[in-house]
């Protein structure tokens, strides 16, 4: 097992160290007088220990507010902060509070409101500073300046590089001093961003090898400052022992690449788990909430990650001795997070998970409004299901899904196309059966991506089909289809029917699919440039909406997929 503290200090008693007087006689012709100096001096002084408590949260996705059943959100959040720096404070101990990033996209009242809550709440709770996550980049890179303004703290990232200066596009590093520590800080964001991410707004921008970028800045950053303890805020996922698949390298790679010593501490985020582990390279995958966390250790640095959406708040203990880096003790503390507890009756009662969290009135007040707001608009129902339309993650990553085609053939529908295709990434949520609203729909589409079609030759359809059916499961690639069925056998696409009928390689097909596809977005090929492509007005989430209302009450057994796309 990993021992958390290394070093032990010595208590004093322990110790039991011997005081010596040393006298010296200096003979000195000073007006005639002999001059006798005695010095007391400890042989074994205690050297200065420096604490430095590191908070942490990474991956907050609009949650500025609690959910349904009081759980998580920024008010509850603030408690616990306040309450965790007062203790830092009664055992001289200084504190840092930091994210992990992808503070955008995941609840529409935030959406709605390009996160302005989220980032003017984290400027109230007192964060530090960030890693740009790859969320970041669902909006304009003028909304992301604008958001760096609300906040009033820096975004980090040493490998996010501008394509048309080669500098840095952000802040790539930062000292911050508390009390008589200096914190080194550098930003890294997943290389991933760029296949992920919207190309129309990441178009300009490269990201570069991380390890790379950050030997650069953090040796950059020890030329001017000496600091303490050196650590990266990153957005790249832990990924347990560097097998990161088809995901770009992660922060255990990071931790390898770099000379030991380099980097004492990641502060991660992107893939969205509590990172805590039973041994070297074993997981807790099944860690409770509540129970003790063994952050990771890779190359004498120690990775840390705390799930997702403000659930907790990572508490990390150091002791700085003549330069050497000791974790005493780590947490992963809950934000207000609830179990269900069966009763002696046979019937199950919502509890919290340790003490409730009281809301803080400044936090709450001032996101009330943004609360309101957002939800007066959204709320309304306009349509009605009669069963589960599934989105669910692991699901629609994996194979068709009833909501998967449904899209499909509304978006094909909108543009009179004759086949639609969407990448499962591009679908974050299920539909319940029952009434429908809008902040449904949004969490379905949160990411405005606008709705574009082509018309392609049959024989170019049959390639591009090629393409996109080759993107393996799990992945936000693995695309959705209406109006269109064949199978796939050894990555080869055969017995194409379009409308039911075998494919034409002499007539022109016209396909629907998102700007985020046509863009390059997951690695789909590139169609701005086809001279059949057309970028339109409209906005995925609003053509599901006019959908769902002009099809109410929607039978969902009318889109379950029956065997249109047959993988072998």
């Amino acid at each position: 097992m990993f021992n958390l503290a290394g070093n032990q200090l010595t208590s004093l008693a322990e110790n039991n160290f011997a005081i010596k007087k040393v006298c010296l006689s200096t003979a000195l012709v000073l007006g005639g007088l002999l001059l006798s100096a005695c010095a007391t001096f400890d042989e074994n002084t205690q050297p200065e220990v420096k604490k430095l408590v590191v908070l942490h949260t990474n991956d907050h996705h609009g949650r500025f507010w609690h959910n349904e059943h009081g759980e998580y959100g920024m008010a509850a959040r603030k408690t616990l902060l306040d309450k965790l720096r007062a203790q830092a404070k009664d055992n001289d101990q200084e504190v840092i509070l930091l994210s992990g990033g992808d503070i955008n996209t995941g609840i529409p009242e935030s959406d709605m409101q390009q996160a302005e809550p989220d980032f003017r709440g984290m400027a109230l709770l007192g964060y530090d500073a960030m890693a740009i996550g790859n969320h970041e980049f669902d909006n304009p890179v003028s909304v992301l300046a604008k958001q760096q303004e609300w906040a009033g703290f820096p975004f980090l990232s040493a490998n996010i590089i501008d394509n048309a200066s080669n500098e840095h596009a952000y802040q790539a590093s930062t000292v911050i001093t508390k009390g008589d520590i200096k914190i080194g800080l550098v930003g890294l964001t997943t290389t991933d961003t760029k296949v992920i991410g919207n190309p129309e707004y990441i178009g300009h921008l490269s990201f570069t090898k991380p390890s790379t970028a950050a030997k650069i800045a953090i040796d950059e950053m020890n030329k001017t400052q000496q600091v303490d303890i050196t650590i990266a805020v990153t957005h790249m996922g832990h990924f347990v022992d560097a097998k990161h698949g088809i995901n770009a390298p992660g922060d255990v790679t990071l931790a390898r690449e770099l000379p030991a010593g380099m980097l004492d501490v990641i502060i991660g985020g992107h893939s969205q788990e509590p990172v805590c582990m039973l041994d070297e390279n074993d997981s807790d995958n099944n860690y409770q909430a509540g129970s003790a966390c063994q952050p990771d250790k890779q190359n004498n640095t120690w990775i840390m990650q705390a799930h997702e959406w403000g659930k907790y708040v990572g508490k990390a203990e150091f002791e700085i001795i003549n330069g050497e880096v000791t974790l005493t003790s780590y947490q992963l503390i809950p934000v207000n997070l609830t179990q269900m507890q069966r009763l002696a009756n046979g019937q199950y009662k919502r509890s919290f998970i340790g003490e409730e969290l009281k809301k803080s009135p400044e936090v709450y007040n001032f996101l009330l409004p943004y609360q309101q707001k957002g939800g007066a608009e959204i709320l309304v129902a306009f349509a009605t299901v009669n069963g589960l339309l599934n989105g669910h993650r692991t699901q629609i990553r994996n194979r068709q899904t009833n909501l998967g085609k449904l899209i499909a053939t509304a978006q094909m529908q909108k543009v009179h196309a004759d086949f639609g295709i969407i990448s499962s990434g591009g679908i974050r949520n299920s539909i319940e059966s029952g009434e429908v609203n809008y902040k449904q729909v949004l969490s379905v589409h949160p990411f405005k991506n606008r709705l574009t079609y082509v018309d392609m030759m049959g024989k170019d359809v049959e390639q591009y089909l090629m393409t996109v059916a080759a993107f393996p499961p799990d992945s936000g690639a693995f695309a959705q289809f209406s109006g269109v069925s064949f199978q796939v056998k050894d990555n080869q696409v055969s017995h194409i029917l379009i409308k039911g009928q075998p494919i034409d390689n002499n007539r022109s097909y016209r396909f629907s699919l998102n700007s985020y596809n046509a863009a390059g977005g997951d690695g789909y090929p590139k169609l701005l440039d086809h001279k059949g492509f057309v970028a339109t007005s409209y906005i995925d989430a609003e053509v599901l909406k006019e959908f769902l209302q002009s099809n109410s009450p929607l039978n969902v057994n009318e889109y379950q997929p029956n065997g249109e796309i047959n993988r072998q």
